[in-house]
C-alpha cells in the first residue's frame, strides 16, 4: 500500500502529531481536562491538593492559559517548555554530554534509531541534544499502550509524537497499521523534511542488552516494497544513536520484574505502573548521561538481519560505559573470562571509582537479595557487549 501525497493527511490523521493550526484548540482542551489538572495539582501542591484541589485547579488552569497565550505553533510551544525541560534535566543528572551531533546537517532530515532504556527520557535527551545544536527536533514514535488517557495523547502529539499501534491483535489490522506507519515515516523524512526518532525494539531493554529488532527494519521497507531494500534505507538517512545513563532511576523496578519473570514465567503489570515508571524516569537521579549520534548508515545492506547486526555493532561500540558498569561486571557470575575487561580502577580515577562504589552499594542494598543478580545484569551486560564488539566477536 503506497500512499499518494494527495490523500496523505487523511490517511495519517490517526497517528500523526498535531500541526501548528491545531495547537490553540488542543491547549484549550488540555487546560479544561479535569484529569490533567488534577495530576498537575497533586504534583505542584501534594499536601493541599486533597482538601483544596477544587480551588487550586482553576488557578492552575488560568496560570497555564497565561503562560501559553499567543502560542500558535509547535516550535513556539517547544521553545516555551524548553526551559522547564532543561531545569528538569539539570536537577536529575550530573550533566549531559553528546557526541556526533556536529555531523548532522541543517536542512537534512534523519531517521534516528536508538537503544531504549527509558520511556520518556530517551527521546527527550535526543531532543535536548538536537535542540541545543540549533536543529529541528525529530518526530517521536510512541506506543499507543502509553496513551490510555486523552490528555496524555494530546500532550505527546503536541510535542511532535506520532502513534505506533501496538495493542492491535488481529493479523490484518497489525499489517495495515505497520503499512501506515512505514508510509508515514518515509513521508515525514522524504516529503516533510522532518526527522524521526524510534526505538530499536519494542519495549525497554530492561536487562541492559540493547538489540535491534529486524522486524522494525523490515517495517521501514513495507510501504516501498517495489524498491530495493538498501536503496530505501539509504533514502531514510538512518542514524544509530547510543543513549547511556550512568544510573537508571528504574533499575530496582526492572530488577524486580526480571526476577519475577524468571521465577514464575510471566510478569503482569499493575494498574498505573507505566505512569510510575514515566514519573520516576523523568525525576529520578541518573548521574551522567551521554548521547552519541553515529554516522549515517549508507552502506548497501540487502536484508534486515544484516542491517540489524551492523546497527547493534555501532550502537554498542559507542555506548558510554561509566565506573558502575565495570563494578557490576566484576561481580557478574556470567562474565566472560575470554574478554580482556579491565577493572574500574584501571580505567577511571580512584576518586571517581570510590564515588561510584558508594552509589552502587546503595542500589544493591535497596534490592531484595534474590533480585540483586538482576540489578547486576542490567549494568554488566553493556560491558560484555561492548568488549565483544571491540574483540570482533559475534554478539
Amino acid at each position: 500500500m503506497t500512499l499518494s501525497i494527495e490523500n496523505k493527511m487523511g490517511e495519517f490523521d490517526a497517528i500523526r502529531p498535531y500541526d501548528d493550526a491545531e495547537v490553540p484548540a488542543v491547549l484549550a482542551r488540555l487546560f479544561a481536562d479535569r484529569q490533567f489538572l488534577d495530576i498537575l495539582t497533586r504534583f505542584r501542591f501534594p499536601r493541599l491538593a486533597g482538601p483544596f484541589g477544587w480551588a487550586l485547579k482553576p488557578l492552575i488552569a488560568r496560570r497555564l492559559n497565561k503562560e501559553v497565550r499567543g502560542i500558535e505553533s509547535v516550535s513556539a510551544l517547544q521553545d516555551k517548555i524548553e526551559t522547564y525541560v532543561d531545569r528538569t534535566i539539570e536537577r536529575a543528572t550530573d550533566g549531559v554530554t553528546y557526541s556526533g551531533v556536529e555531523q548532522l546537517k541543517a536542512g537534512c532530515s534523519y531517521l534516528f534509531l536508538a537503544n531504549h532504556r527509558d520511556i520518556v527520557m530517551d527521546p527527550a535527551f535526543v531532543n535536548y541534544a538536537v535542540y541545543h545544536a540549533g536543529l529541528p527536533t525529530p518526530r517521536i514514535a510512541i506506543g499507543d499502550n502509553l496513551l490510555q488517557r486523552p490528555f496524555v495523547s494530546d500532550l505527546m502529539r503536541l510535542n511532535k509524537s506520532f502513534i505506533v499501534h501496538r495493542s492491535l491483535t488481529g493479523r490484518r489490522e497489525k499489517l495495515a497499521a505497520y503499512q501506515l506507519l512505514s508510509a508515514y515515516i518515509s513521508h515525514s523524512i522524504r516529503n516533510d523534511g522532518q526527522s524521526i526518532w524510534i526505538a530499536q525494539a519494542e519495549g525497554r531493554a530492561k536487562d541492559g542488552d540493547d538489540r535491534t529488532d529486524s522486524a522494525i527494519l523490515k517495517m521501514f521497507h513495507m510501504s516501498r516494497k517495489d524498491e530495493d531494500f538498501a536503496a530505501v534505507i539509504a533514502s531514510l538517512r538512518l542514524v544509530p544513536v547510543s543513549i547511556s545513563y550512568e544510573y537508571d532511576p528504574c533499575d530496582q523496578a526492572k530488577a524486580r520484574e526480571l526476577c519475577i519473570r524468571a521465577t514464575t514465567g510471566e510478569y503482569v503489570k499493575s494498574p498505573g505502573e507505566d505512569d510510575t515508571s514515566i514519573a520516576l524516569g523523568i525525576t529520578g537521579y541518573k548521574g551522567r548521561v551521554h548521547i552519541n549520534f553515529g554516522e549515517v548508515v549508507d552502506s548497501g545492506f540487502t536484508d534486515s538481519k544484516g542491517l540489524a547486526q551492523e546497527l547493534d555493532r555501532r550502537i554498542l561500540a559507542h555506548y558510554r560505559l561509566f565506573p558502575v558498569h565495570y563494578l557490576a561486571y566484576s561481580m557478574w557470575a556470567e562474565r566472560d573470562p575470554a574478554l580482556e575487561v579491565p577493572s574500574a580502577e584501571q580505567v577511571f580515577p580512584a576518586a571517581e571509582v570510590a564515588r561510584a562504589r558508594q552509589e552502587w552499594q546503595k542500589r544493591l542494598d535497596a534490592c531484595l537479595p534474590e533480585q540483586r543478580p538482576y540489578m547486576v545484569l542490567q549494568y554488566a551486560t553493556p560491558v560484555r557487549n561492548q568488549y565483544r564488539v571491540k574483540a570482533g566477536l559475534p554478539l
